[in-house]
């Protein structure tokens, strides 16, 4: 095949087999992306028949996952970020740690030199930000306080692993690395450098974006915007998406993924955000589906034969260790249980930065062959399983719930947070408005209440949420709507009015069946994001229901039909 054509066979067998296999995985009622995974198998080199370029399939396959973090930045702002960060932060380390500790504890037993079963254990701490994106998307709680914490847990983990991959050269001589290079001789005062050096890149990265590209980005969009073009608009967006990512690797030595992440945050602040993402839509759609072929090229299926217990174990340490580590970290941290599960199965998976550390371990002589075929193997199976692990949640949640005991253990209700203070003042105890949800939404509720002068309690399951409004003097509690000890501790009963403002609108049944219990005659409204949903809230009496677009588009034309009447027919007629 001419070199010059590899890229349009890889295009065309990627799409075209991942379009076949996903669609029958649908039709038996599995993920379409392990049908993506098949279909990398199916053109990779260790299956016979048409081999795509694995180079030109990894470098499509990047900038999907540059255009997939570029979308989620748009819509996660710094302060998103920083709102998790009392549990992402511990959470993260603390848990890559006990995953790196599993890791190595195995690999030794397996005869693996130090610096190997290192490496394997970091290999299987971090999980894929795009498996996560696609798990959380198709949920529709990417917005909601629960997918913030796992998308903020992620970045954590991002910026760990690009220590990590800077350092790790340096560190190879002192894990036993036998390659010969210009790190063999590294001294503890060149580490020391090597360390400083990466922090200042790091650092100096966020804070120039932080600086300077929240207000030359946006103002550049806007400049283009001008134009009225819709092709230069989608170019400029595509363009900043790809271009800082590749620059901030270049100039700043952090990855693709972060640089487009950081983009996407910066160009959050024009008002053309939102039109930015759709645009950017597909294209982040297309490529995602190149990531997923691009992995299962990378599967040699005879690691399955040859060693299916060790494949076991790899699979077992991502999918229960992991899980059972993060969920257990995030309730010593006091947050719910559906938090918990939520963090659980979002790392229940490993996917681009694991294969990176592998290869990058692999070329120092420290991992042996085979353990690159092992996080390779893991990761292709966990990333099938994650649509399953997801699906427990529910059902999880569910059984606690059936067993008061066990639930109060878990979601304490002493917690301080769970209940209003003693000294709260009387107008938040009786004909006050319910406000669940403390998102954008809720924020603007909360602010046109404010400005009314009518007292509101909020509900979050955001502990620093709450926190934060406690100190500004806000009546709020912590925990989930569903519960009625909740709802009674936000004085449901005696409220004029409950609005449900949280994106997780899958519990509105529940919210509204116990707010009427407790308060038959309350006023409740209901936020929704489709017309097809709200109708079925609707029919089922669940109050007042509003879509974001209907409403958009009735104060547009209130707007527009008071300009018409204030203008004199004359002028309109003269033009």
């Amino acid at each position: 095949m001419p070199h010059a054509a590899s890229l349009i066979t890889t295009l065309a067998a990627g799409f075209a087999l991942a379009l076949v296999l996903g669609f029958v995985a649908v039709r038996l009622r599995l993920p379409a992306l392990v049908g993506y995974l098949l279909a990398g198998v199916a053109i990779g080199p260790a299956t016979p028949g048409f081999v795509a370029d694995g180079v030109i399939a990894a470098q499509l396959a990047e900038i999907g996952v540059m255009l997939l973090m570029f979308g989620v930045g748009l819509h996660f702002s710094v302060a998103d970020l920083l709102a998790v960060r009392r549990v992402a932060l511990p959470g993260a380390i603390a848990q890559m740690a006990v995953a790196t500790a599993l890791g190595a504890g195995i690999s030794t037993l397996w005869g693996w030199s130090f610096g190997g079963a290192i490496i394997f254990g970091l290999s299987l701490s971090v999980a894929s930000t795009v498996v996560l994106l696609k798990a959380l998307e198709s949920r529709g709680i990417v917005d909601s306080a629960n997918g913030r914490i796992a998308v903020g847990w992620l970045v954590v983990e991002d910026l760990a692993m690009v220590l990590v991959l800077v350092l790790l050269p340096a560190l190879a001589p002192l894990l036993g690395s036998e390659s010969v290079g210009a790190h063999g001789s590294e001294s503890g005062e060149g580490l020391a450098w090597t360390l400083a050096k990466t922090l200042i890149q790091v650092g100096g990265f966020v804070a120039f974006m932080l600086i300077v590209g929240r207000r030359l980005f946006p103002w550049v969009l806007w400049q283009v915007t001008k134009t009225g073009s819709r092709e230069l608009f989608t170019l400029c967006v595509v363009a900043a998406a790809v271009s800082i990512a590749y620059g901030s690797s270049a100039l700043f030595g952090v990855s693709f993924a972060l640089g487009a992440f950081f983009a996407g945050m910066v160009l959050r602040e024009s008002e053309f955000s939102q039109r930015a993402a759709e645009q950017t839509l597909p294209l982040q759609h297309a490529f995602a589906v190149l990531f997923f072929v691009s992995v299962g090229m990378l599967f040699d299926p005879a690691v399955l034969i040859e060693r299916p217990m060790q494949v076991l174990a790899t699979v077992a340490i991502i999918i229960v260790g992991k899980s059972l580590a993060a969920a257990v970290l995030v309730l010593v941290l006091r947050y719910p249980v559906k938090t918990a599960l939520t963090a659980s199965a979002s790392l229940a998976q490993i996917g681009e930065f694991s294969f990176i550390l592998a290869g990058l371990g692999l070329s120092l002589g420290l991992l042996p062959p085979e353990g690159q075929s092992l996080v390779v193997a893991g990761a292709l199976i966990s990333i099938a399983l994650n649509p399953v692990t997801f699906s427990l949640i529910e059902p999880i949640e569910r059984w606690i719930q059936r067993h008061p005991r066990m639930a109060r253990r878990l979601d304490p209700a002493e917690d301080p947070l769970a209940a209003l203070p003693m000294n709260t003042e009387a107008k938040y105890l009786a004909n006050q408005v319910v406000l669940v949800g403390w998102g954008r939404v809720g924020q603007r509720i909360a602010e046109s209440l404010s400005e009314e002068a009518v007292p509101f309690v909020v509900v979050e399951q955001n502990r620093d949420a709450v926190e934060r409004l406690r100190t500004q003097g806000q009546a709020a509690v912590w925990g989930n709507a569903t519960e009625p000890e909740v709802l009674v501790q936000a004085h449901i009963k005696d409220a004029r009015a409950l609005a449900i403002a949280t994106p997780e609108t899958v519990h509105v049944r529940k919210m509204v069946e116990t707010a009427r219990t407790l308060n038959p005659g309350i006023q409740i409204v209901v936020r929704s994001h489709n017309a097809e949903e709200a109708e079925l809230l609707r029919q089922e009496g669940h109050g007042t229901v509003l879509v974001g677009e209907h409403e958009l588009a009735r104060s547009m034309t209130r707007h527009v039909l008071v300009a018409v009447a204030h203008r004199p027919a004359s002028s309109a007629a003269g033009l």
